[in-house]
């Protein structure tokens, strides 16, 4: 058996369609322009391509972009100062800090400082607090991108045996949370995590965020399962791959994501979703 590839760019691309069409609606119909608000502090080359690709995005599905590039010795007091201008500024419905943040800012205070109903990140505390009681607003975009791609299988997530790989406040916690409210049945595992082998094996859903490339190989897998892979790394190579050693584990799993071209291209479009989501808010439209 070899496993069906889930198609994330395509997935993506449906997402962005619907987002798009919603947003010329509410123009046209409620004058309701969508704004991005995206900061960025220093050089970092991978966050540099990260902000580019936003900003296509919202171009893409019909939303105004605005970029705060801010040199990397901006301290935390001036980035926190325009945090609090962005809260402000009818024109921004959705405010995204690229992270990671050079060293001398506080990541904490910078997410702690966003207003909740502009976080379209759902890294604030009180947007956590509200996804732990299901009662959300935003969803974190990876987290989301997943759902939607296990979605896209048909897999009915009720019962399942679900198993998380990885903790993170990003993505483990809120995916285990989300399969959680789809009625799952959840496991979160980790770095020390004993007969994590065997833990694997029993999952029919099977979610990978640990951050080590080809972690995860086809005899961790159960026949059928559902492979979710979220890590993104790069080979002595240059080639990338992700957490799950894909040719030995397509071999086993019903459906599976590939790396590049599974999760990635889903966290943008869930961050577009977002912003819609907020602006309607706003606006107060249901």
């Amino acid at each position: 058996m070899m496993a069906q590839i889930i198609d994330g760019k395509a997935v993506s691309a449906a997402v962005k369609a619907e987002v798009a069409e919603e947003t010329a609606k509410l123009r046209d119909e409620k004058g309701l322009k969508v704004g991005l608000a995206v900061v960025i502090v220093g050089n970092d080359p991978a966050s540099r391509v990260y902000v580019n690709n936003k900003k296509k995005a919202c171009e893409a599905v019909g939303f105004q972009s605005y970029e705060y590039a801010l040199e990397e010795s901006t301290t935390q007091e001036q980035l926190l100062d325009l945090v609090n201008v962005l809260n402000r500024d009818d024109r921004v419905n959705g405010i995204l800090v690229q992270l990671p943040l050079p060293k001398h800012i506080d990541e904490k205070a910078v997410i702690n400082a966003i207003s909740p109903d502009k976080d379209v990140d759902a890294f604030h505390p009180i947007n956590v607090g509200k996804i732990m009681i299901g009662e959300y607003s935003f969803l974190p975009c990876t987290p989301a991108g997943v759902m939607r791609l296990i979605e896209s299988t048909g897999t009915d997530i009720t019962g399942k045996q679900c198993v998380v790989i990885g903790r993170s406040n990003i993505v483990g916690k809120p995916q285990a949370m989300l399969l959680l409210q789809k009625n799952g049945t959840v496991t979160i595992c980790h770095s020390k995590t004993k007969n994590l082998k065997e833990i694997c094996l029993g999952a029919d859903i099977l979610v990978v965020a640990i951050g080590r490339a080809n972690f995860v190989t086809g005899d961790m897998i159960k026949e059928g399962a559902v492979v979710i892979d979220v890590g993104m790394n790069r080979l002595e190579n240059g080639k990338l791959c992700g957490d799950v050693e894909f040719e030995s584990a397509e071999k086993k799993a019903s459906f599976i994501t590939p790396v590049p071209g599974g999760v990635g291209p889903m966290t943008i479009a869930m961050l577009m979703k977002n912003t819609l989501t907020a602006a309607k808010q706003q606006a107060g439209i249901e």
